[in-house]
């Protein structure tokens, strides 16, 4: 379990991201999206207990900041690479929309010490709706980074290397009709092809990127995992649809949250994708808990703590970077053959704790 009590004003931040055993965080203080505002931000290590915080970009980081800054509406922000494991030096990058274009700041932190720079605004991803509809928080997934929009099957993709922004659009078999909402979900398989989940037609669907016979815009449905009814049966406390009362939800009704809806479908949704490419789904439902759903052996998990609080959101996979031991060792002086197989036995027991213990992903709290 990684604790986070060397940074005692992480309370004041909410987690963004996590990427090569760190963690990005923004300030919790409320900021003027629609105003050119832009947040600060956090950035631990938890394995080294290592901490800096970033200041907002500056103004003058974009030239003739004055004009762009009246249209600008900040999204987001993600981490983008990490150098080495021994120093904090990384990148992280943070975006936002002027006048219908995205436009990124990149952030390149050597031991504490930052430096913003500013692209142009990327001209080939006109942003034609409302950015109030993106989600401001990205996705890891097949080498680059995803944005989902609200009730979109197309999202906003960020290459890492090219920093080029471009849409990945969903299926058309997901875009049945402006007021049918589908949640979709970008992530990738146990063995690494960026797939979507997602709860169209009723059913929670997994689509994988690829050509061939029956292809939809790039993408091949691999399997219907789950009939949304199906996954209601199996959480405890979800009423049948016999129980689901028409009209507008009372207090008194069957236990429920005031203002549900009538169909209990609409009460289960995927919420995530594990990055940690174990074939779960991560499943949120409006008053009856979070679980996490095995899309290839149909095992539903509670998400909660041993003290039953129930897990927040979001919900990222933690890698522990490798112990720089192993990337740059020092150099050791000559021993005798009595210590080198001391040596030896001491090194097979500790690549055993690193490799088995450390190393799996683990399922943070978002509200950390």
């Amino acid at each position: 379990r990684l604790t986070l009590d060397f940074a005692p004003d992480a309370f004041r931040f909410l987690l963004f991201d996590s990427l090569q055993g760190l963690l990005l965080f923004e300030s919790s203080d409320e900021i003027q999206k629609d105003k050119g505002a832009m947040p600060r931000f956090l950035v631990l290590d938890p394995a080294t207990r290592r901490r800096t915080v970033l200041p907002p970009p500056r103004r003058d980081t974009v030239p003739d900041d004055r004009r762009w800054r009246r249209s600008r509406y900040y999204i987001g922000s993600a981490l983008l690479s990490r150098a080495h494991p021994s120093k904090l030096c990384f990148e992280a990058v943070c975006f936002a929309i002027e006048e219908g274009r995205p436009r990124a700041w990149v952030a390149s932190v050597s031991n504490g010490d930052c430096s913003w720079r500013a692209l142009p605004r990327d001209e080939e991803a006109e942003v034609d709706f409302n950015p109030w509809l993106f989600e401001n928080r990205g996705v890891h997934a097949g080498g680059k980074i995803y944005w989902h929009i609200c009730n979109s099957p197309r999202m906003l993709t960020l290459d890492p290397v090219t920093l080029r922004f471009s849409y990945l659009h969903g299926p058309r078999a997901l875009a049945v009709d402006p007021i049918t909402v589908c949640k979709v979900r970008v992530g990738e398989t146990p063995d690494g092809r960026l797939c979507l989940v997602t709860d169209g037609e009723q059913q929670l669907q997994l689509w994988v990127r690829g050509e061939g016979r029956g292809s939809d815009k790039g993408w091949l449905l691999q399997k219907s995992v789950a009939e949304l009814s199906t996954l209601c049966d199996m959480i405890p406390g979800m009423p049948s649809d016999a129980e689901m009362i028409p009209g507008p939800r009372k207090p008194t009704d069957i236990e429920m949250v005031p203002g549900m809806p009538c169909e209990r479908t609409v009460c289960v949704w995927p919420s995530d994708m594990d990055a940690g490419r174990t074939g779960k789904v991560f499943i949120k439902t409006w008053g009856f808990g979070r679980y996490s759903y095995d899309m290839y052996t149909g095992k539903l998990e509670r998400l909660a703590t041993k003290r039953g609080k129930e897990y927040g959101h979001p919900m990222f996979a933690y890698f522990l970077a490798w112990p720089p031991a192993f990337l740059a060792p020092e150099p050791e002086p000559l021993v005798t053959c009595k210590e080198l197989a001391h040596l030896c036995l001491k090194s097979a027991l500790h690549f055993w704790v690193t490799t088995f213990v450390l190393t799996p992903h683990v399922e943070l709290m978002g509200n950390l």
